[in-house]
């Protein structure tokens, strides 16, 4: 049984862990309310520039002309996966590699790559057989546009020049402070979009200069606003499964102090009912 001093020492110890805890869920809050700012900017835009998409491909004549549309034969396939700098969150990115595996499952390690965002990514796959074309670390949970810019120019030209013919996105999109959900999209060659004619035949538009100059515009913006909003949602996962998960700790420490407290409080209660039992010994040892 551990002694008095030992359970002191202890409860010290965890009350000093939970002052951690507690400090980290409320910078993980305080991000996170940030972060979800971020996606609520970033959503409309995305959506406003597929409504665009969709409506320029309806009013365009003949077929969309843009290397971003090529479908070829895939003889190189890159991943791209999305994952956090730092732990403490959870299942977070255990979940997120877990959706990779499973992609990766089956797949040839000669004809894939990976491109990883966030460290914990990297230390998971460094020491296995898939190719790392480069990792993006360094983000500190905040979207950083000139870092993505980056991420996008990689992706495009390794695109463009062939080096890959199919490139898939993992992240986690932010639903709530508690949910999210893990999602698999394909990013290039971007999926044509689909016109819905009943919707789209009053849509007249004169194209100045040309179909082929607006799309070479406006894809790469297109391109970067969808890494933009995977990487918007998935800061704002992280922050939100690591306030969860600090928010636990923090709770099961105070269980572990009242349940040390507890302990420390019936040790000390042995202790005196000891020390009173052999004063009252001695005291009848000495009148016998």
């Amino acid at each position: 049984m551990p002694t008095l001093r030992q359970v002191k020492k202890r409860i010290r110890s965890v009350i000093s862990t939970r002052q951690i805890t507690k400090a980290m869920e409320m910078v993980a809050a305080a991000k996170l309310r940030k972060a979800q700012m971020k996606v609520l900017e970033v959503r409309p835009y995305s959506e406003k520039l597929d409504h665009i998409l969709v409506s320029l491909s309806a009013a365009a004549t003949g077929e969309l002309i843009h290397p971003f549309f090529e479908k070829r034969d895939v003889k190189k396939q890159t991943l791209v996966l999305i994952t956090s700098d730092r732990g403490l969150c959870g299942s977070f990115n255990s979940n997120l590699i877990g959706r990779a595996e499973a992609w990766l499952e089956g797949k040839e390690p000669a004809k894939t790559e990976l491109v990883l965002i966030g460290k914990k990514g990297f230390d998971y796959y460094k020491k296995r057989e898939w190719e790392i074309v480069r990792l993006f670390e360094d983000w500190k949970g905040n979207l950083d546009y000139n870092k993505a810019q980056d991420v996008v120019n990689l992706l495009t030209g390794r695109f463009l020049t062939g080096e890959t013919d199919e490139i898939t996105l993992i992240y986690t999109q932010f639903i709530s402070t508690t949910r999210y959900r893990m999602v698999g999209a394909p990013y290039l060659p971007v999926e044509r979009p689909v016109v819905d004619e009943r919707k789209t035949q009053h849509l007249e538009y004169i194209f100045e200069p040309s179909p082929e100059a607006i799309f070479a515009d406006l894809m790469p913006r297109y391109a970067l606003t969808k890494m933009v909003t995977a990487l918007a949602e998935s800061f704002a996962s992280e922050h939100g499964t690591r306030m969860i998960a600090m928010g636990a700790a923090t709770k099961n420490a105070g269980e572990m102090i009242d349940s040390l407290t507890l302990q420390y409080n019936k040790a000390r209660q042995a202790a005196i009912t000891k020390e009173l039992l052999d004063i009252v010994g001695g005291a009848e040892a000495l009148q016998a």
